[in-house]
């Protein structure tokens, strides 16, 4: 089993920053591969972006191309996600997932990390 918790959600104001972190527990994350997902409210969740297990290949959701980095550090066992020039549209609850199979179905999930872009 694999325990995934985020952090590093909150408040920003319209074109400012934040970085989520995605901790694993449990199982080393090095082995899977990593997303991030988001549900806006009223919204369905949708992909944001993912990341391969070795961290050499990276896709983006079209609408955080430019904006927004994921990356990890398989060391500390964590994933992250670099958000700049946030937007009003960024708000939602952010969430990170573990070990995809071929249909990029995730097999973890965190419990979400609430990220409200104020204008």
């Amino acid at each position: 089993q694999v325990q995934l918790v985020e952090s590093g959600g909150g408040l920003v104001q319209v074109g400012g920053s934040l970085r989520l972190s995605c901790a694993a527990s449990g199982r080393t994350l090095r082995r899977y591969g990593m997303g991030w997902f988001r549900r806006a409210p009223g919204k369905e969740r949708e992909f944001v972006a993912r990341i391969t297990s070795s961290g050499g290949s990276t896709t983006y959701a079209d609408f955080v191309k430019g904006r927004f980095t994921i990356s990890r550090d398989n060391a500390k066992n964590t994933v992250y996600l670099q958000m700049n020039s946030l937007k009003a549209e960024d708000t939602a609850v952010y969430y990170c997932a573990a070990d995809p199979d071929i249909n990029y179905s995730y097999r973890y999930w965190g419990q979400g990390t609430q990220v409200t872009v104020s204008s």
